[in-house]
C-alpha cells in the first residue's frame, strides 16, 4: 500500500484533493457544486498557464524564475497597445511577441551562452520587471476595453475564450510529450551526456523550452488582464514560485526528466482548491500563504519519508538476496 502511494504520486494527490474538498463541503454547505468547480478552474487558470510554461524547462533540468515578470510585461504590453487605439488582435499579438522575445532571451543566455538558468532568470526577472515599471511609470493600467474583458467571459459550454485556449494547450502538451521528439525533452533532463551521445540537439531543445515558456507566460498575462480588467504595477509577482511549488507537488522532479501533464494539472488544482476552500470557510485571506505552504510541506514531507522508507526496504531486500545467492556472493567476494 505504501509503495503504491509513493509511486503513484498524481493519483495520491488527486485523492488528497478530493478528501479536502469533501471535508470543506461538510463544513461549508454549498461548497460542493458546479459553481465552485467553475470558480476553482477560473481562479487557477493563470497559474495553470504559468505552470505549463515552466514544465518543459524543468524537464530539461533547468529552472525559470522570471515567469511572473514576463507575465506582467506581457499584460502591460497588451494594456498599453490596446489603450493606444490598436485593435484587440494586434494587442494580443504584441503581448505574445513580448513573451516570446523574453523567452528567447532566457533561452539564448542558457542554451547558447551556457549561463546557468537560475542566474539567467534571476537577472531577467529584475530586468523584465524594470522594463514593465518604466513603460507604465509605475502606474496601473486601468479601464481596459470591454473586448479584453470578454476574453474571460463565459461562452461555449460555460467556458471562456482563455479557458478553451488553456484546455487546448494542456492537450497539446500531453500529445507532444508522447511523440518521439517529445521524449527528447525527458532524455535531456534525465541524462544529458547520454542524450549528447545519441546526437540529440540539446541546445535547440533547451532554447525552444524557454521560448515555449515565454509564450505561455504571455498567454497567462492576457488571461490575467482579461479576468481582472486592469493591470496593476505588480502583476504576476510571485506567480512563478507558486507554479514551481505546484509542479513539485504534482510529482515533477526539479532534477529533470520526470513529470507528467496530469501532475501539472492536479498540482495547480490542489493549490487553487485550498485557496477557494479558505474563502468558503471565511478564513481571512492573509492566512492563505501560511496554510497553503504548510500543506505543501506536509505533503512533501510525507512523500519524502515514504520514499526513504521504500528505498531502505529495497536495499535490505537486495542485501538479503546477496547473502543467500551464491552468484551474488561470488560477485561481492571478487569485488572485495
Amino acid at each position: 500500500m505504501l509503495e503504491r502511494i509513493a509511486r503513484e504520486r498524481v493519483a495520491t494527490l488527486f485523492l488528497v484533493t478530493l478528501i479536502v474538498l469533501l471535508l470543506v463541503g461538510a463544513a461549508a454547505p454549498g461548497f460542493l457544486s458546479t459553481r465552485t468547480a467553475s470558480i476553482i478552474w477560473s481562479n487557477g487558470l493563470v497559474l495553470m498557464l504559468v505552470a505549463l510554461g515552466i514544465f518543459p524547462v524543468i524537464l530539461t533540468r533547468n529552472i525559470d524564475v522570471s515567469g511572473g515578470s514576463v507575465l506582467g510585461l506581457s499584460a502591460v504590453t497588451l494594456g498599453l497597445t490596446v489603450n493606444a487605439g490598436a485593435s484587440l488582435p494586434v494587442a494580443i499579438a504584441a503581448a505574445l511577441g513580448a513573451g516570446v522575445a523574453a523567452g528567447a532571451l532566457n533561452g539564448g543566455l542558457v542554451a547558447l551562452l551556457g549561463v546557468p538558468s537560475i542566474v539567467t532568470t534571476l537577472g531577467t526577472l529584475g530586468l523584465f520587471r524594470g522594463v514593465m515599471l518604466i513603460a507604465t511609470g509605475g502606474e496601473w493600467i486601468e479601464e481596459l476595453p470591454q473586448g479584453v474583458k470578454d476574453l474571460s467571459g463565459k461562452g461555449f459550454v460555460g467556458l471562456s475564450a482563455v479557458g478553451i485556449v488553456a484546455i487546448a494547450l494542456i492537450a497539446a502538451v500531453w500529445l507532444v510529450l508522447r511523440t518521439r521528439r517529445g521524449h527528447w525533452i525527458f532524455a535531456v533532463g534525465d541524462n544529458r551526456e547520454a542524450a549528447r551521445h545519441l546526437g540529440l540537439p540539446l541546445r535547440r531543445i533547451e532554447f525552444l523550452a524557454f521560448v515555449w515558456a515565454g509564450a505561455m507566460y504571455a498567454i497567462a498575462g492576457i488571461a490575467f488582464a482579461a479576468q481582472i480588467g486592469f493591470v496593476p504595477n505588480q502583476a504576476g509577482s510571485g506567480m512563478e514560485l507558486r507554479a514551481i511549488a505546484a509542479l513539485v507537488l504534482g510529482g515533477i522532479s526539479l532534477l529533470g526528466g520526470v513529470g507528467s501533464v496530469a501532475g501539472v494539472a492536479i498540482g495547480v488544482i490542489f493549490f487553487t482548491s485550498i485557496d477557494t476552500a479558505l474563502v468558503f470557510l471565511k478564513i481571512p485571506a492573509y492566512w492563505n500563504d501560511l496554510i497553503g505552504g504548510a500543506m505543501l510541506l506536509a505533503v512533501l514531507l510525507i512523500d519524502g519519508r515514504l520514499r526513504i522508507a521504500l528505498e531502505a526496504r529495497d536495499r535490505a531486500a537486495r542485501y538479503r538476496r546477496g547473502e543467500t545467492s551464491p552468484s551474488r556472493t561470488g560477485d561481492l567476494e571478487e569485488a572485495a
